[in-house]
């Protein structure tokens, strides 16, 4: 398969969940067993696919009730959501496919790459020894380094800033509505992947194409 993309990006950024694993199920079932728990709220598919994904914990409380939680909430909901979560992910998550062999090409060709997600680093050093990847992936922003977390374009200015570099001359990996208007409104060229949400919704919310996973990245990259 032949990618189509403007030209060879100056930078590469990650998102992590639903990028580098395709984690997004025990996600959304943390999720719905601490929102029933801690919030009262049963999330149907429809709040798991427009609230839930991408941005942070206390930002998406945010859409879900409609207020803004007090820190006391927004903590013990953040302990108790991620800490389901890597209950029901543990010995479960494996690479996007392709994944690793497009890292070694990035590498191989000097082309640096970050990671800009919305979770804590907790998680990423959980997803990131999981993974194998802890070695690979040295700048990293993370949910507790922004201000204003995805869909605001802070996370991937940030991220492209790590690189020393302008966003408009990044690539960037997505896999969530939220996440891609981030890194659209940041002035990176988007592929999602559709590991999370559907091709047509990325493609609406600014995403210049989208895939299933990482093949065929390193036949790009040596065009």
């Amino acid at each position: 398969m032949s990618l189509t993309l403007p030209a060879r990006p100056a930078g590469v950024l990650f998102d992590m969940d639903g990028v580098l694993t395709s984690n997004n199920p025990w996600h959304r079932q943390a999720w719905q067993e601490v929102a029933a728990e801690l919030l009262g709220l049963t999330l149907t598919d429809h709040d798991l696919d427009t609230k839930v994904d991408g941005g942070r914990n206390p930002e998406i409380i945010e859409r879900l009730t409609g207020q803004v939680p007090d820190e006391e909430l927004a903590l013990r909901f953040h302990h108790a959501k991620e800490g389901r979560y890597r209950d029901l992910a543990r010995g479960n998550l494996r690479e996007v496919v392709g994944l690793g062999e497009y890292l070694d090409a990035l590498e191989t060709r000097g082309i640096p790459f970050a990671l800009v997600t919305s979770a804590d680093a907790v998680n990423v050093e959980f997803g990131m020894e999981a993974l194998g990847f802890g070695h690979r992936f040295g700048p990293r922003i993370l949910g507790e380094h922004v201000t204003r977390g995805k869909p605001h374009p802070e996370p991937f200015e940030r991220g492209a800033a790590l690189l020393g570099l302008d966003p408009r001359a990044c690539l960037a990996h997505e896999d969530a509505v939220n996440g891609v208007r981030s890194a659209v409104g940041a002035g990176c060229t988007v592929v999602a992947l559709t590991t999370t949400a559907p091709s047509t919704s990325l493609i609406a919310a600014g995403a210049a194409l989208t895939v299933p996973d990482f093949t065929s990245w390193r036949e790009w990259l040596e065009e």
